[in-house]
């Protein structure tokens, strides 16, 4: 045991380096406090009444109706208990606090990569360091995006593992293969899961390319079939997940439209103008070597002794005015509707990596510039249609996702593997004059454009958005109508944008040059690999390290107990003294109702914030209430209160809806629609308490109109939101709409205690013909999906388990036999 601690001390060394990095950077998160994070904070809104429930009965339903009137809440939030990675996340996030675990999860399997990668250990924990402190992870992290990040944290240990199958270690290879991907499919964000899928992809068709030109097929598909087994398994330990996101994701906004003349939805998937809405903008490549070259953040600030406070200040204006005023300019100028902060790969990094392709001699070297080659080109999106709209309309799954930047995370890993294959390149070689010549050419590439970047700004950029007239015209309408002064303030915001882009790029460049620097030394024998190695990994940390601090602050955490929440108002406290167990509320206050989760932390809400909203809900949305809002379809939603903001004062007011039809109703009368189109249409003017509309192929399932009794009766008696239950009473047969979302996939109804059919009303409505007579009517979510899932999940997990203690134990037994060979 002793030999063992021996021989893996630098392993835990650097471990406890990367541990010390992480208390410096956040230390704050060690002191117990935590980040506000915007995204995280609307989860929490969205989550509440499942977490509500979860407190009070031990169990966290399956729906939650806190949000666009229903939906599954395995989408927001559910246990997954029979998945063994529930298990090691909530361990990880136990022992360390939020967000170190998942820097250190960046840091330990960047390591695991570059170490299989025979890099020496200094050398892997530096270009650990380059790709889990990039700014795109730490932007990521600010804003809340914990998931993504966390999916990204297993890019590198995937790819480990999948080079060690692929390099002769079978068993072990494909046993981490399956616990890291189990690992990255549970962080259940499957747009960079697809990314990543995309880059091995590429991987195996190189491989598979010199297996053949070899004559090395046989190990190939071994490897091939082993892996294949892992994926298989990782996938059945989140079967609980994945079937039930698969099965919800045909129902959502990425599934198919419901309407042909009534929508401006595609026929599937998303909208190419909502999935291409953050597109990285071609120019915006430079901000991977030089951070401000399109100016930062959207939230990022002019200096108080910039060029726009000159220009006011030579005006007349008073000087702290002008500084605030200079406050409110926009210093990022790039395409996106708006931006957390730039993509900053490292000009160190952005250096190596071009050293690397023109030093490096192994395959892999052209993985990596193959898999950030289309990963880039790819997040151009718009700005790139030529390669974007053939993957958009052709490769499966694609037209699914939006905010296509996002698989610049690729790049992102691809640029610090490969240029620290070049390091190791250069300390190794025997060739020093050939790769001394490689280094120049290398250093000159990127040090010429950060020259260039700081001397001469604009001969690259320039530093104007594409509404820059439009910016101009709006500039002199606020300032009276003085068009030349409008001009003059303008240009000068050109200035100070140009101003921080050569700051930028003089930083860039002396990074690149002390790199430089300790290359040539190296290949002049001035000083030796560990030294170069370690000063690499302090030059890194340095470089990252201060760019990641202008977003991820220590003023972006606050004490727990000062963490924003919504607000609760005077109007919420009043409603929620209502003892009415199921009501909805339509809050108009906030702006859009429709992206908008404060609602959803104290009622059930109309409205709400999810990316991922039911399909028929969002056509609603669009028919119903974008233009002007229907009285009637709020009316069938039980919108008992609609709160609205006082035109003089904007503080919240609130109106009781008299005319909400309640939970369950009785109907008159019934308008048969021929298909979704007719529906909608006909639920533009109706009356939901009289009558319902319904789709021809529920007509099979209604009986003969029936005889209105006005004394039948219908009441909701017990609410959790996957488990309703009304009593009924008629003295004839009726036909009832429940004021609840129709979803298929999951809900039964049960007329004392025996499951009988129900239908969908009015569009997204439920609705079921009841007997005569007194009756109770159960609603229970209990998706097979899920419970089957799950069951196969556990299946799962434990095959996991025992392939994983395998591979170990067969490992050791040979290494075990190849230290008595030695011996």
């Amino acid at each position: 045991m002793s030999n063992w601690f021996k021989r893996n001390g630098i392993h835990f060394a650097i471990f406890g380096i990367f541990l010390a990095i992480c208390f410096f950077y956040f230390t704050p998160a060690f002191q117990g406090k935590a980040l506000n994070q915007g995204d995280v904070l609307r989860a929490q809104s969205t989550q509440k009444e499942i977490m509500d429930v979860k407190d009070k009965t031990g169990k966290a339903p399956l729906w939650t109706n806190g949000m666009f009137s229903g939906m599954p809440s395995y989408q927001v939030w559910a246990p997954y208990s029979s998945n063994i990675t529930t298990y090691v996340v909530s361990t990880l996030k136990a022992v360390f606090p939020n967000p170190v675990d998942t820097v250190l999860l960046l840091l330990l399997g960047t390591y695991f990569l570059l170490s299989v990668l025979k890099l020496n250990p200094w050398l892997a924990a530096a270009g650990a360091i380059a790709f889990a402190f990039s700014s795109y992870n730490f932007i990521l992290i600010d804003a809340g995006h914990a998931n993504q990040v966390f999916a990204i944290a297993f890019f590198a240990p995937i790819i480990a593992s999948i080079i060690m199958a692929f390099r002769g270690q079978y068993l072990l290879g494909s046993a981490l293969t399956a616990f890291f991907l189990a690992m990255e499919i549970r962080s259940n964000h499957i747009q960079m899961t697809y990314y990543l899928m995309l880059a091995l992809i590429i991987f195996v068709c190189i491989e598979m390319y010199h297996a053949f030109k070899n004559k090395q097929t046989k190990p190939f598909f071994k490897s091939i079939g082993y892996l294949s087994a892992a994926t298989i398994l990782a996938i059945a330990v989140n079967a609980g997940s994945l079937w039930t996101t698969y099965e919800y994701g045909n129902e959502s906004i990425r599934g198919k439209s419901n309407l042909n003349a009534k929508t401006t939805e595609p026929s599937n998937g998303l909208s190419k103008e909502y999935a291409f809405q953050w597109s990285q903008g071609i120019g915006e490549c430079f901000t991977f070597l030089v951070p401000n070259s399109y100016g930062g953040g959207s939230r990022s600030t002019i200096d108080a002794d910039s060029k726009v406070v000159k220009v006011l200040t030579d005006k007349g204006v008073d000087p702290t005015q002008a500084a605030g005023f200079a406050q409110q300019m926009p210093s990022y100028w790039g395409a996106k509707p708006f931006t957390e902060g730039p993509s900053y790969f490292g000009a160190v990094v952005c250096f190596l990596f071009v050293f690397g392709l023109i030093a490096v001699k192994s395959r892999l070297k052209w993985w990596l510039l193959g898999a950030s080659v289309l990963t880039i080109l790819l997040s151009f999106g718009s700005n790139f249609p030529l390669l974007s709209d053939i993957f958009f309309n052709y490769f499966p799954l694609y037209n699914k996702f939006r905010a296509l930047d996002s698989i610049l995370a690729i790049a992102e890993l691809c640029f610090p593997v490969l240029g620290f294959l070049a390091v190791h390149e250069a300390i190794t070689t025997t060739d020093k004059a050939a790769i001394l010549k490689k280094l120049m050419i290398a250093f000159g590439i990127t040090g010429g454009i950060t020259l260039i970047i700081w001397l001469l700004p604009e001969l690259f950029l320039s530093f104007k958005t594409t509404a820059h007239q439009d910016f101009i015209a709006t500039m002199a309408q606020a300032i009276g109508g003085d068009t030349p002064f409008a001009n003059a303030i303008a240009n000068a915001l050109i200035q100070d944008r140009a101003h921080l882009a050569s700051a930028d790029a003089l930083r860039s460049l002396i990074f690149i040059a002390i790199a430089f620097g300790l290359l040539w030394a190296v290949l002049k024998q001035k000083i030796n690999a560990s030294v170069v190695s370690i000063a690499f990994l302090l030059l890194v940390a340095v470089d990252l390290w201060s760019v990641d601090k202008r977003y991820l602050k220590d003023d972006s955490f606050v004490a727990k107990e000062d963490l924003a929440k919504p607000r609760e108002r005077e109007v919420d406290q009043f409603i929620l003294r209502d003892t009415d167990p199921d009501f909805r509320v339509f809050d108009l206050s906030e702006g859009d109702p429709f992206s908008n989760a404060n609602t959803s932390y104290f009622h059930k809400s109309i409205g709400g914030y999810h990316a991922a909203k039911l399909k028929r809900y969002q056509e609603l949305i669009e028919n119903q209430f974008t233009k002007s809002i229907n009285q009637d379809a709020l009316d069938m939603l039980n919108a008992k209160y609609i709160i609205t903001a006082d035109e003089k004062s904007g503080s919240a007011k609130m109106q009781a809806n008299s005319t909400a039809c309640g939970h369950a109703w009785f109907i008159k009368s019934i308008k048969y629609a021929a298909n979704a189109d007719q529906e909608m249409e006909a639920i533009s003017s109706f009356d939901p308490k009289n009558e319902a509309i319904v789709d021809e192929q529920y007509k099979s399932m209604m009986s003969k109109p029936h005889a209105l009794d006005p004394a039948a009766t219908i009441k909701l008696t017990s609410y959790n939101p996957d488990h309703l239950i009304y009593e009924t009473g008629s003295q004839t047969p009726q036909t009832a709409v429940f004021s609840e979302i129709y979803y298929d996939k999951g809900w039964k109804m049960l007329i004392d205690g025996e499951e009988r059919p129900f239908f969908r009303v009015d569009y997204l409505l439920r609705a079921a013909e009841i007997p005569v007579g007194n009756h109770k009517i159960e609603f229970i979510f209990h998706p097979t999906s899920y419970y089957a899932g799950e069951g196969i999940s556990l299946a799962g997990s434990v095959l996991l388990v025992l392939m994983l203690g395998g591979a170990f134990y067969m490992e050791s037994k040979k290494k075990g036999q190849l230290i008595n060979k030695e011996a």
